[in-house]
Protein backbone atom coordinates (compact mmCIF):
# COMPACT_ATOMS: atom_id res chain seq x y z
CA UNK A 1 0.00 0.00 0.00
CA UNK A 2 1.10 3.30 -0.58
CA UNK A 3 2.16 5.73 2.04
CA UNK A 4 -0.07 8.33 1.16
CA UNK A 5 -3.20 5.86 0.62
CA UNK A 6 -2.76 4.57 3.98
CA UNK A 7 -2.10 8.26 5.93
CA UNK A 8 -5.52 9.11 3.86
CA UNK A 9 -7.08 5.90 5.08
CA UNK A 10 -6.54 7.14 8.84
CA UNK A 11 -7.90 10.60 8.02
CA UNK A 12 -11.32 9.05 6.62
CA UNK A 13 -11.88 6.57 9.44
CA UNK A 14 -11.49 9.88 12.24
CA UNK A 15 -13.83 11.48 9.82
CA UNK A 16 -16.21 8.92 9.84
CA UNK A 17 -15.08 7.64 13.57
CA UNK A 18 -19.11 8.72 15.23
CA UNK A 19 -20.72 7.23 12.33
CA UNK A 20 -18.47 3.72 12.32
CA UNK A 21 -18.80 3.43 15.92
CA UNK A 22 -22.14 3.33 15.63
CA UNK A 23 -22.61 0.89 13.54
CA UNK A 24 -20.18 -1.26 15.04
CA UNK A 25 -22.39 -1.19 18.16
CA UNK A 26 -25.63 -1.84 16.40
CA UNK A 27 -24.05 -4.89 14.79
CA UNK A 28 -22.16 -6.55 17.11
CA UNK A 29 -23.83 -5.10 20.66
CA UNK A 30 -20.72 -3.61 22.66
CA UNK A 31 -21.21 -0.14 24.22
CA UNK A 32 -20.74 3.10 22.02
CA UNK A 33 -18.12 3.99 24.11
CA UNK A 34 -15.72 0.63 23.48
CA UNK A 35 -16.75 1.04 19.85
CA UNK A 36 -15.54 4.55 19.23
CA UNK A 37 -12.37 3.68 21.34
CA UNK A 38 -11.84 0.66 19.08
CA UNK A 39 -12.50 3.28 15.72
CA UNK A 40 -9.35 5.43 17.45
CA UNK A 41 -7.31 2.06 17.70
CA UNK A 42 -8.15 1.32 13.61
CA UNK A 43 -7.23 4.95 12.68
CA UNK A 44 -4.09 4.42 14.84
CA UNK A 45 -3.28 0.91 13.18
CA UNK A 46 -3.33 1.99 9.64
CA UNK A 47 -0.99 4.50 10.47
CA UNK A 48 1.52 2.18 12.27
CA UNK A 49 1.65 -0.25 9.79
CA UNK A 50 2.39 2.75 7.06
CA UNK A 51 5.13 3.47 9.06
CA UNK A 52 6.86 0.22 9.32
CA UNK A 53 6.13 0.35 4.99
CA UNK A 54 8.31 2.91 4.84
CA UNK A 55 10.79 1.91 7.04
CA UNK A 56 10.73 -1.71 5.21
CA UNK A 57 11.68 0.16 2.04
CA UNK A 58 14.40 1.89 3.59
CA UNK A 59 15.91 -1.78 5.29
CA UNK A 60 15.58 -3.48 1.67
CA UNK A 61 18.58 -5.39 0.47
CA UNK A 62 20.21 -5.63 4.01
CA UNK A 63 23.59 -6.74 3.76
CA UNK A 64 24.75 -10.02 5.56
CA UNK A 65 28.43 -10.25 7.07
CA UNK A 66 29.34 -13.37 5.84
CA UNK A 67 32.83 -15.12 6.92
CA UNK A 68 34.48 -14.95 3.05
CA UNK A 69 35.70 -12.06 1.29
CA UNK A 70 34.57 -13.29 -1.85
CA UNK A 71 30.84 -13.17 -1.10
CA UNK A 72 28.50 -11.03 -1.01
CA UNK A 73 24.71 -11.44 0.91
CA UNK A 74 21.45 -9.49 1.18
CA UNK A 75 18.37 -9.88 2.09
CA UNK A 76 15.45 -8.99 0.48
CA UNK A 77 11.64 -9.37 1.93
CA UNK A 78 8.75 -9.52 -0.57
CA UNK A 79 4.74 -9.86 -0.27
CA UNK A 80 4.05 -13.27 0.00
CA UNK A 81 1.42 -13.06 -2.76
CA UNK A 82 -2.38 -13.54 -2.23
CA UNK A 83 -3.48 -13.62 1.31
CA UNK A 84 -6.84 -14.66 2.99
CA UNK A 85 -7.73 -12.88 5.77
CA UNK A 86 -10.93 -14.54 8.47
CA UNK A 87 -11.55 -12.23 11.07
CA UNK A 88 -14.76 -12.72 14.52
CA UNK A 89 -17.42 -10.57 15.25
CA UNK A 90 -16.14 -9.18 18.53
CA UNK A 91 -13.93 -6.57 17.39
CA UNK A 92 -15.18 -6.26 13.47
CA UNK A 93 -12.96 -3.81 12.22
CA UNK A 94 -10.38 -3.76 15.05
CA UNK A 95 -9.53 -7.48 14.26
CA UNK A 96 -10.04 -7.00 10.69
CA UNK A 97 -7.43 -4.03 10.54
CA UNK A 98 -5.10 -6.14 12.30
CA UNK A 99 -4.77 -8.32 8.92
CA UNK A 100 -5.56 -5.94 6.14
CA UNK A 101 -3.03 -3.05 7.35
CA UNK A 102 -0.10 -5.36 7.95
CA UNK A 103 -0.97 -6.99 4.30
CA UNK A 104 -1.09 -4.32 2.07
CA UNK A 105 1.74 -2.16 3.83
CA UNK A 106 3.35 -5.44 2.85
CA UNK A 107 2.60 -5.30 -0.91
CA UNK A 108 0.08 -8.32 -0.62
CA UNK A 109 -2.88 -8.47 -2.34
CA UNK A 110 -5.66 -9.82 0.37
CA UNK A 111 -9.46 -11.35 0.36
CA UNK A 112 -11.13 -10.38 3.78
CA UNK A 113 -13.73 -12.59 4.98
CA UNK A 114 -15.11 -10.82 8.25
CA UNK A 115 -17.81 -12.81 10.56
CA UNK A 116 -21.17 -13.46 8.85
CA UNK A 117 -22.42 -12.27 12.41
CA UNK A 118 -20.91 -8.62 11.90
CA UNK A 119 -19.99 -7.26 8.70
CA UNK A 120 -21.28 -4.06 8.57
CA UNK A 121 -17.93 -1.89 9.14
CA UNK A 122 -15.69 -3.85 7.12
CA UNK A 123 -18.18 -3.44 3.78
CA UNK A 124 -17.41 0.33 5.10
CA UNK A 125 -14.06 -0.30 5.51
CA UNK A 126 -14.36 -1.42 1.07
CA UNK A 127 -15.60 2.28 0.80
CA UNK A 128 -12.80 3.84 2.10
CA UNK A 129 -10.42 1.80 0.60
CA UNK A 130 -12.01 2.59 -3.11
CA UNK A 131 -12.56 6.34 -1.97
CA UNK A 132 -8.85 6.86 -1.14
CA UNK A 133 -8.33 5.46 -4.63
CA UNK A 134 -6.75 1.92 -3.72
CA UNK A 135 -6.25 -0.19 -6.89
CA UNK A 136 -9.52 -2.64 -7.71
CA UNK A 137 -8.64 -6.17 -6.90
CA UNK A 138 -6.14 -5.25 -3.93
CA UNK A 139 -8.36 -5.65 -1.17
CA UNK A 140 -11.50 -7.80 -1.63
CA UNK A 141 -14.34 -8.59 0.90
CA UNK A 142 -16.61 -11.18 0.59
CA UNK A 143 -18.96 -11.74 3.11
CA UNK A 144 -21.48 -15.03 3.99
CA UNK A 145 -21.27 -18.29 6.10
CA UNK A 146 -18.08 -19.65 7.10
CA UNK A 147 -18.28 -23.20 5.08
CA UNK A 148 -18.68 -21.53 2.05
CA UNK A 149 -16.60 -17.85 1.95
CA UNK A 150 -14.34 -18.78 4.68
CA UNK A 151 -12.98 -22.08 4.02
CA UNK A 152 -12.36 -22.26 0.17
CA UNK A 153 -9.50 -19.26 1.25
CA UNK A 154 -7.89 -21.96 3.48
CA UNK A 155 -7.74 -24.53 0.50
CA UNK A 156 -7.75 -22.38 -2.90
CA UNK A 157 -4.76 -23.00 -4.57
CA UNK A 158 -4.34 -19.62 -5.69
CA UNK A 159 -3.76 -18.30 -2.03
CA UNK A 160 -0.94 -18.36 -0.91
CA UNK A 161 -1.45 -17.77 3.36
CA UNK A 162 -4.21 -17.45 5.17
CA UNK A 163 -4.52 -15.09 8.98
CA UNK A 164 -7.66 -16.60 10.87
CA UNK A 165 -8.52 -14.90 13.98
CA UNK A 166 -11.52 -17.27 16.08
CA UNK A 167 -12.20 -20.27 17.69
CA UNK A 168 -9.66 -23.45 18.23
CA UNK A 169 -12.00 -25.54 16.59
CA UNK A 170 -12.25 -24.11 13.57
CA UNK A 171 -8.28 -23.07 13.83
CA UNK A 172 -8.08 -27.08 13.21
CA UNK A 173 -10.32 -27.08 10.32
CA UNK A 174 -8.16 -24.14 9.03
CA UNK A 175 -4.66 -26.07 9.64
CA UNK A 176 -6.27 -29.41 8.33
CA UNK A 177 -7.46 -27.57 4.68
CA UNK A 178 -4.11 -25.49 4.21
CA UNK A 179 -1.86 -28.72 5.27
CA UNK A 180 -1.88 -30.18 1.36
CA UNK A 181 -0.45 -27.56 -0.10
CA UNK A 182 1.93 -26.89 2.99
CA UNK A 183 0.42 -23.72 2.64
CA UNK A 184 1.20 -21.45 5.64
CA UNK A 185 -0.93 -19.97 8.03
CA UNK A 186 -1.27 -17.75 11.70
CA UNK A 187 -3.93 -18.36 14.10
CA UNK A 188 -4.95 -16.47 17.17
CA UNK A 189 -7.54 -18.55 18.68
CA UNK A 190 -9.51 -18.84 21.96
CA UNK A 191 -8.23 -18.32 25.62
CA UNK A 192 -8.87 -19.23 29.27
CA UNK A 193 -6.64 -16.76 30.70
CA UNK A 194 -5.93 -16.42 34.38
CA UNK A 195 -5.67 -13.73 36.77
CA UNK A 196 -3.91 -14.05 39.69
CA UNK A 197 -4.43 -11.31 42.81
CA UNK A 198 -2.37 -11.41 45.60
CA UNK A 199 -2.96 -10.77 48.99
CA UNK A 200 -0.77 -6.82 48.94
CA UNK A 201 -3.34 -4.99 46.62
CA UNK A 202 -5.11 -2.33 47.04
CA UNK A 203 -8.38 -3.88 46.82
CA UNK A 204 -10.69 -1.38 45.30
CA UNK A 205 -8.24 -1.52 42.08
CA UNK A 206 -7.80 -5.17 41.64
CA UNK A 207 -11.51 -5.81 41.45
CA UNK A 208 -11.92 -3.18 39.02
CA UNK A 209 -8.84 -4.20 37.13
CA UNK A 210 -10.29 -8.16 37.45
CA UNK A 211 -14.21 -7.08 36.56
CA UNK A 212 -12.74 -5.12 33.59
CA UNK A 213 -10.03 -7.91 32.36
CA UNK A 214 -13.28 -10.25 32.15
CA UNK A 215 -16.62 -8.41 31.40
CA UNK A 216 -14.71 -5.66 28.18
CA UNK A 217 -16.45 -5.84 25.60
CA UNK A 218 -19.33 -7.79 27.09
CA UNK A 219 -17.13 -10.83 27.97
CA UNK A 220 -16.81 -11.64 24.52
CA UNK A 221 -13.36 -11.42 24.17
CA UNK A 222 -10.78 -14.07 23.56
CA UNK A 223 -7.72 -12.89 25.86
CA UNK A 224 -10.30 -11.92 29.00
CA UNK A 225 -8.91 -13.15 32.28
CA UNK A 226 -11.96 -15.03 33.30
CA UNK A 227 -10.50 -17.39 35.72
CA UNK A 228 -9.97 -15.14 38.76
CA UNK A 229 -7.18 -17.21 41.14
CA UNK A 230 -7.08 -15.35 44.64
CA UNK A 231 -5.66 -15.31 47.29
CA UNK A 232 -7.28 -17.18 50.49
CA UNK A 233 -6.11 -14.12 53.05
CA UNK A 234 -8.23 -11.33 51.12
CA UNK A 235 -10.85 -13.73 49.69
CA UNK A 236 -13.87 -13.20 51.28
CA UNK A 237 -13.71 -9.01 51.12
CA UNK A 238 -12.68 -9.15 47.30
CA UNK A 239 -15.70 -11.19 46.50
CA UNK A 240 -17.62 -9.04 48.51
CA UNK A 241 -16.27 -6.07 46.81
CA UNK A 242 -16.61 -7.47 43.11
CA UNK A 243 -20.38 -8.48 43.72
CA UNK A 244 -20.91 -4.62 44.58
CA UNK A 245 -18.91 -3.23 41.73
CA UNK A 246 -20.57 -6.01 39.51
CA UNK A 247 -24.10 -4.93 40.51
CA UNK A 248 -23.39 -0.96 39.46
CA UNK A 249 -21.99 -2.12 36.20
CA UNK A 250 -24.58 -0.64 34.01
CA UNK A 251 -26.15 -2.79 31.41
CA UNK A 252 -28.40 -1.37 28.99
CA UNK A 253 -28.80 -0.52 24.76
CA UNK A 254 -25.37 -0.28 23.84
CA UNK A 255 -26.30 3.25 22.25
CA UNK A 256 -27.25 4.89 25.79
CA UNK A 257 -25.04 6.86 27.11
CA UNK A 258 -22.57 5.36 29.80
CA UNK A 259 -23.48 1.51 28.80
CA UNK A 260 -20.71 -0.25 29.96
CA UNK A 261 -22.23 -3.80 29.75
CA UNK A 262 -24.57 -4.59 25.96
CA UNK A 263 -25.98 -7.65 24.63
CA UNK A 264 -24.03 -10.55 23.58
CA UNK A 265 -23.95 -11.34 19.48
CA UNK A 266 -26.92 -13.74 18.80
CA UNK A 267 -29.14 -15.98 20.28
CA UNK A 268 -26.88 -18.62 19.78
CA UNK A 269 -24.50 -17.55 21.87
CA UNK A 270 -26.60 -16.27 24.51
CA UNK A 271 -28.02 -19.49 25.02
CA UNK A 272 -24.34 -21.09 25.20
CA UNK A 273 -23.53 -18.64 27.84
CA UNK A 274 -26.53 -19.51 30.02
CA UNK A 275 -26.13 -23.44 29.62
CA UNK A 276 -22.46 -22.77 30.81
CA UNK A 277 -23.75 -21.15 34.04
CA UNK A 278 -26.64 -23.91 34.67
CA UNK A 279 -23.84 -26.72 34.19
CA UNK A 280 -21.09 -25.21 36.86
CA UNK A 281 -24.47 -24.79 38.66
CA UNK A 282 -25.33 -28.59 38.48
CA UNK A 283 -21.72 -29.62 39.07
CA UNK A 284 -21.65 -28.02 42.60
CA UNK A 285 -20.36 -24.11 41.98
CA UNK A 286 -22.08 -21.27 43.51
CA UNK A 287 -23.39 -17.90 41.06
CA UNK A 288 -22.40 -15.39 43.40
CA UNK A 289 -24.54 -12.75 41.25
CA UNK A 290 -25.64 -12.66 37.51
CA UNK A 291 -26.17 -15.25 35.56
CA UNK A 292 -29.59 -14.08 34.53
CA UNK A 293 -31.20 -12.06 32.54
CA UNK A 294 -31.47 -8.27 33.92
CA UNK A 295 -34.63 -7.31 35.37
CA UNK A 296 -35.20 -3.96 33.40
CA UNK A 297 -34.66 -5.37 30.28
CA UNK A 298 -36.82 -7.41 28.81
CA UNK A 299 -36.19 -7.85 25.18
CA UNK A 300 -32.54 -8.46 23.66
CA UNK A 301 -29.76 -10.58 24.36
CA UNK A 302 -28.74 -9.48 27.75
CA UNK A 303 -26.99 -11.09 30.50
CA UNK A 304 -26.19 -9.83 34.07
CA UNK A 305 -22.10 -9.90 34.44
CA UNK A 306 -21.71 -13.48 35.95
CA UNK A 307 -19.53 -14.32 38.94
CA UNK A 308 -19.08 -17.79 40.10
CA UNK A 309 -17.11 -19.66 43.02
CA UNK A 310 -16.82 -22.82 44.51
CA UNK A 311 -15.50 -24.34 40.77
CA UNK A 312 -13.08 -27.09 40.80
CA UNK A 313 -10.13 -27.29 38.19
CA UNK A 314 -12.02 -30.54 36.66
CA UNK A 315 -15.26 -28.12 36.29
CA UNK A 316 -16.46 -26.74 32.33
CA UNK A 317 -16.77 -23.27 33.78
CA UNK A 318 -13.00 -23.41 34.36
CA UNK A 319 -11.67 -25.21 31.44
CA UNK A 320 -13.55 -24.20 28.52
CA UNK A 321 -14.04 -20.88 27.16
CA UNK A 322 -17.47 -19.28 27.73
CA UNK A 323 -16.96 -16.10 25.51
CA UNK A 324 -19.09 -14.20 27.66
CA UNK A 325 -19.37 -12.47 30.51
CA UNK A 326 -18.80 -15.18 33.16
CA UNK A 327 -16.29 -14.68 35.66
CA UNK A 328 -14.84 -17.47 37.68
CA UNK A 329 -13.16 -17.60 41.05
CA UNK A 330 -10.32 -20.30 42.77
CA UNK A 331 -8.72 -19.62 45.82
CA UNK A 332 -4.96 -20.12 46.23
CA UNK A 333 -2.19 -20.39 49.42
CA UNK A 334 1.06 -19.86 48.16
CA UNK A 335 2.96 -18.53 44.85
CA UNK A 336 3.86 -21.74 43.66
CA UNK A 337 0.04 -22.87 44.05
CA UNK A 338 -1.05 -19.97 41.95
CA UNK A 339 1.45 -20.49 39.17
CA UNK A 340 -0.14 -24.72 39.27
CA UNK A 341 -3.51 -23.56 38.23
CA UNK A 342 -2.43 -20.18 36.31
CA UNK A 343 -1.29 -22.94 34.00
CA UNK A 344 -4.15 -25.64 34.41
CA UNK A 345 -5.26 -25.08 30.75
CA UNK A 346 -5.15 -26.29 27.16
CA UNK A 347 -4.46 -22.00 25.76
CA UNK A 348 -1.94 -19.62 26.49
CA UNK A 349 -3.12 -16.50 25.38
CA UNK A 350 -2.81 -14.36 28.15
CA UNK A 351 -2.42 -14.28 31.54
CA UNK A 352 -2.46 -10.95 34.36
CA UNK A 353 -0.84 -10.62 37.89
CA UNK A 354 -1.77 -8.06 40.17
CA UNK A 355 0.49 -7.58 42.98
CA UNK A 356 2.38 -5.09 45.02
CA UNK A 357 5.60 -6.75 45.15
CA UNK A 358 7.70 -6.23 41.64
CA UNK A 359 9.80 -9.23 42.02
CA UNK A 360 6.65 -11.61 42.49
CA UNK A 361 5.06 -10.05 39.14
CA UNK A 362 9.04 -10.60 37.31
CA UNK A 363 8.79 -14.12 38.56
CA UNK A 364 5.13 -14.78 37.58
CA UNK A 365 6.01 -13.11 33.98
CA UNK A 366 8.55 -16.19 33.72
CA UNK A 367 6.45 -18.88 34.84
CA UNK A 368 3.17 -18.53 33.42
CA UNK A 369 3.00 -19.66 30.25
CA UNK A 370 1.19 -17.74 27.89
CA UNK A 371 1.80 -15.17 24.90
CA UNK A 372 0.94 -11.85 26.94
CA UNK A 373 1.22 -10.79 30.38
CA UNK A 374 -0.04 -8.15 32.32
CA UNK A 375 0.67 -6.70 35.50
CA UNK A 376 -1.57 -5.02 37.31
CA UNK A 377 -3.88 -4.79 34.77
CA UNK A 378 -5.92 -6.50 32.77
CA UNK A 379 -6.61 -6.21 28.68
CA UNK A 380 -4.10 -3.35 27.53
CA UNK A 381 -3.44 -3.67 24.01
CA UNK A 382 -1.30 -1.56 21.67
CA UNK A 383 -0.60 -2.05 18.13
CA UNK A 384 3.22 -1.44 18.59
CA UNK A 385 3.20 -4.70 20.68
CA UNK A 386 3.08 -8.27 19.68
CA UNK A 387 -0.33 -10.27 20.49
CA UNK A 388 -0.98 -13.87 19.69
CA UNK A 389 -0.47 -17.08 21.64
CA UNK A 390 0.75 -20.96 22.97
CA UNK A 391 -0.37 -23.96 23.07
CA UNK A 392 -3.89 -23.94 21.44
CA UNK A 393 -4.38 -20.25 21.70
CA UNK A 394 -2.40 -20.74 18.17
CA UNK A 395 0.60 -19.80 16.67
CA UNK A 396 2.59 -16.49 15.09
CA UNK A 397 2.15 -12.49 16.43
CA UNK A 398 0.01 -9.42 14.98
CA UNK A 399 0.88 -6.07 15.08
CA UNK A 400 4.21 -4.53 16.52
CA UNK A 401 7.46 -4.44 14.31
CA UNK A 402 6.75 -8.29 13.31
CA UNK A 403 3.20 -8.09 12.69
CA UNK A 404 4.14 -7.46 9.18
CA UNK A 405 6.26 -10.14 8.80
CA UNK A 406 3.31 -12.53 8.71
CA UNK A 407 3.00 -11.49 5.11
CA UNK A 408 6.06 -11.45 3.90
CA UNK A 409 8.69 -13.65 2.30
CA UNK A 410 12.49 -13.27 3.20
CA UNK A 411 14.98 -13.86 -0.41
CA UNK A 412 18.55 -14.29 0.69
CA UNK A 413 20.51 -13.22 -2.30
CA UNK A 414 24.21 -13.90 -2.52
CA UNK A 415 26.70 -13.07 -4.61
CA UNK A 416 30.50 -14.50 -6.08
CA UNK A 417 32.49 -11.41 -5.71
CA UNK A 418 35.95 -12.09 -6.76
CA UNK A 419 37.44 -11.77 -10.21
CA UNK A 420 39.33 -15.26 -9.41
CA UNK A 421 38.04 -18.91 -10.73
CA UNK A 422 36.30 -20.82 -8.17
CA UNK A 423 39.24 -23.52 -8.50
CA UNK A 424 37.27 -26.11 -7.52
CA UNK A 425 37.67 -28.43 -9.82
CA UNK A 426 40.98 -28.84 -11.80
CA UNK A 427 40.84 -27.36 -15.12
CA UNK A 428 41.04 -29.29 -18.60
CA UNK A 429 44.43 -29.18 -20.36
CA UNK A 430 44.31 -27.22 -22.85
CA UNK A 431 45.10 -28.32 -26.82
Amino acid sequence: MDLCDSKCMLDLIIERKSDLARLESLDCGKPLDESAWDMDDVAGCFEYFADLAESLDKKQNAPVSLPMENFKCYLRKEPIGVVGLITPWNYPLLMATWKVAPALAAGCTAVLKPSELASVTCLELADVCKEVGLPSGVLNIVTGLGPEAGAPLSSHPGVDKVAFTGSYETGKKIMAAAAPMVKPVSLELGGKSPIVVFDDVDIEKAVEWTLFGCFWTNGQICSATSRLILHKNISKEFQERMVAWAKNIKVSDPLEEGCRLGPVVSEGQYEKIKKFVSTAKSQGATVLTGGVRPKHLEKGFYIEPTIITDVDTSMQIWREEVFGPVLCVKEFSTEDEAIELANDTHYGLAGAVLSGDRERCQRLTEEIDAGIIWVNCSQPCFCQAPWGGNKRSGFGRELGEGGIDNYLSVKQVTEYASDEPWGWYKSPSKL
